[in-house]
């Protein structure tokens, strides 16, 4: 696999713009958290107050009978600060689950309506971390973060107003140093925030790895593969740790710099502080007083710091999301297609050419009809097009050139919802999902009945296994229905098609993987689901397609043969070649068992397994 092309990085006002709009979404919350900080700052700041009043007037003046308002003050003031707090942890961790939440449907819902070849480039795993991961970053945008942000900055300023008034000259200083730790900062955030958009792209990497190797557990397994897939992963791992670990290093030398300016700042507190007491020029509660209020400074510089980092994870969180969103649907222009509530099944191809690959196609002005009602087969090598044409009748892609109608309206021309609402699919490997039997037939029609489940069940000859298991319609298949035969999972598949009730049926090497029994008892199935339907069969059992009304026999993208089975035998060209060769194939094989069969050795060139992607070996 080449390595993964760079994708220049979206200019900081891009993302901002972004970040303004997400935040721009859940202004209400957002303004309510910000009073709710404001009033818990203020409150705030009558703590760094009292130990002045304390030291300068109850004490120095001796007045007694205050002492106890100033505790009653200092005690409403504290109840304020711990309601606000908790209602601030209330309203922000609300408010930025919700955002996330919204932001994963927003992002999972794009996601589904991408073309199939987005899907077939990019692997599930990284997906789900897009999905999944990337959009936790934001809750540092709508929740604590960026109100702590500002409610730090507030606080800041309303203690530098105090400090200038206390002491203009050292508060001065104080500043000029407090502004090059800033500086430092806004380096430290440019350099961090690609750091962050590499970790979640690896981690992406990592979960799409991981995701196929417990998928392919069996394959593994068979192969002896786990040694290998542990050293992918590890080396996937590591990359990560290496990534994480600069981060780190860059976000702990941000920290231990804030510490060495609060060691300045304390020493110039000592020494100025120190001075101007003794001169007179401040009394001892002025000087508490002063250090209460520049701690009010320092924290939020500091803080800023670990929300900086936040927010800087969130904008890498942003940026990858930005990408998926910017990718147009295959369904952006349904809005200006003509609606379908109904179609008959007449599918025409018109000189239609296509190509995965620019200057490589796979089908070349392949023309045909297909009548409302009929059934189609296509035969040929693999690679000749047989899979790529029917992903064109059901719109997975779109004709180069030519034109595909159905009905006599351009498929082009349709809403792709509408259309894909009348087929129905059956394939090799059907795909269950980890829910009941009665979900997977229903997964076509969510409303059906259990009565309608049942029905379409016993016409797919789900009824033989379905009752042999104690819960029924209600056992769970396990995932992509492991728990399951090959043949139990292709009559749920078509239980499923006839649920849909489909008007254009795509079944796609429906029995080649099973034995004869099952076989037989599936054709009869699939006998029932083509009635009345436009049908397109792949099939490399020619045996099972000889009731076709026509078979197109597919070489190199062109159809080179046309007509029924007995019209193409009695042609004697490629497809008398194709069944011929099966014919005997399983007369030598099946008719005559006791002759010895041993099949040439195949020479195989081995090579080192070499790992590809960001995972390397």
């Amino acid at each position: 696999m080449a390595p993964p092309e760079k994708r220049k990085r979206p200019p900081l006002s891009t993302v901002w713009r972004e970040a303004r709009t997400l935040v721009f979404a859940h202004r209400y919350r957002l303004a309510l958290a910000l009073g709710l900080m404001l009033l818990n700052r203020i409150s705030g700041l009558f703590l760094p107050w009292a130990p002045k009043y304390l030291i300068d007037d109850i004490i120095g003046k001796n007045q007694p009978d205050k002492l106890l308002w100033l505790a009653l003050a200092a005690g409403a003031a504290t109840l304020v600060q711990a309601a606000t707090s908790f209602s601030l942890s209330q309203v922000l961790g609300v408010a930025a689950q919700r955002a996330i939440n919204d932001l994963r449907e927003e992002v999972q819902a794009h996601v589904l309506r991408l073309p199939v070849s987005y899907f077939d480039s990019n692997p599930s795993g990284a997906l789900i971390s897009r999905i999944m991961t990337d959009a936790e970053g934001i809750r540092n945008l709508v929740g604590t973060g960026i109100v702590q942000l500002v409610g730090g900055m507030v606080t800041a300023v309303l203690a530098v107003g105090a400090l200038f008034y206390l002491n203009w000259q050292l508060t001065s200083v104080i500043i000029v140093i407090l502004a090059i730790f800033g500086a430092c900062m806004a380096f430290t955030f440019t350099y961090v925030r690609p750091m962050f958009r590499e970790r979640n792209k690896l981690i992406a990497e990592i979960t799409a790895r991981l995701a196929e190797t417990l998928g392919g557990i069996r394959v593994i397994k068979a192969y002896v593969g786990e040694p290998r897939e542990q050293r992918i992963f590890a080396g996937g791992v590591d990359r990560l740790f290496n990534k994480v670990k600069q981060s780190m290093t860059a976000i702990s030398g941000l920290t231990a710099f804030s510490t060495l300016i609060v060691g300045a700042v304390s020493m110039l507190m000592i020494i100025f502080g120190g001075q101007a007491i003794i001169a007179g020029k401040m009394s001892v509660g002025d000087f508490f007083m002063y250090i209460a209020f520049t701690g009010m400074v320092v924290a939020p510089v500091v803080q800023i710091a670990s929300i900086g980092t936040q927010i800087s994870e969130a904008f890498a969180g942003l940026d990858r999301i930005r990408e998926i969103k910017l990718l147009i649907t295959e369904d952006a222009d349904d809005e200006g297609r003509e609606k379908c509530a109904d179609i008959h099944g007449d599918v025409v191809f018109d000189k239609v050419i296509f190509e995965y690959t620019k200057g490589h196609p796979v089908l070349k002005e392949v023309s045909f009809r297909a009548a409302a009602g009929s059934t189609t087969a296509l035969v040929g090598s693999s690679g000749s097009g047989k899979s790529t044409l029917i992903s064109l009748v059901m719109a997975f892609h779109r004709a180069l050139s030519g034109t595909i109608s159905v009905d006599g309206r351009d498929l082009s021309t349709l809403k792709l919802r509408d259309y894909r609402s009348h087929l129905g699919v059956v394939m090799q490997e059907n795909f269950l999902f980890d829910g009941s039997i009665a979900e997977n037939i229903g997964f076509a029609h969510p409303d059906a009945t259990r009565d309608e489940i049942r029905e379409v069940g016993r016409i797919a000859h789900c009824e033989e296994f379905v009752q042999q298991f104690e819960k029924g319609y209600d056992t769970m298949v396990g995932e992509r229905g492991v728990k399951l035969s090959g043949g139990q999972r292709q009559r749920i598949a078509i239980a499923r098609a006839l649920l849909a009730e489909p008007r254009i049926l795509i079944l796609d090497e429906a029995t080649s993987s099973l034995d004869s029994e099952t076989e037989a008892m599936i054709q009869e199935s699939l006998q029932a689901l083509r009635r009345g339907r436009t049908t397109f069969v792949i099939a490399h059992r020619l045996s099972t397609i000889r009731s076709a009304d026509q078979i197109l026999v597919l070489e190199a993208g062109q159809i080179v043969e046309r007509g029924s089975h007995a019209q193409l035998l009695a042609m004697g060209g490629r497809y008398r070649q194709l069944y011929d060769k099966q014919y005997h194939f399983e007369h030598e094989r099946f008719i005559n068992p006791g002759e010895d069969f041993t099949p040439e050795p195949v020479k195989v060139r081995v090579t080192q397994p070499r790992a590809t992607g960001l995972l390397g070996n």
